[in-house]
């Protein structure tokens, strides 16, 4: 689980893409322009690809407003995602 006490990254976000994973689910989280506004868009897919080479139906998106509070329920969004799709982020490992 992602704790919201320690997943600071708000300023980072504001200036460049923040990348993650967790036990095979990834993320990224980064600034987006829509319309007039600026929001937190996260977005979600499953191991073993980086996000340049996942097909597009395979991640997930949500946004949340650009602050304290959007950055809190973001955390929470990805801890839902991540404990809910378990079977999803299972890593497949081949054996060489």
């Amino acid at each position: 689980m992602i704790d919201k006490e320690t997943f600071q990254v708000l300023n980072y976000v504001k200036k460049e893409e923040y990348t993650g994973s967790m036990e095979g689910m990834r993320y990224m989280l980064r600034k987006k322009t829509e319309g007039e506004q600026t929001v937190l868009e996260v977005i979600l897919w499953p191991e073993p690809f980086g996000y340049g080479k996942t097909p597009e139906q395979k991640k997930q998106r949500a946004v949340f407003p650009l602050n304290a509070e959007g950055l809190g329920q973001a955390v929470d969004w990805m801890n839902v995602q991540y404990e809910t799709q378990g079977e999803l982020w299972k890593i497949v490992r081949r054996s060489v």
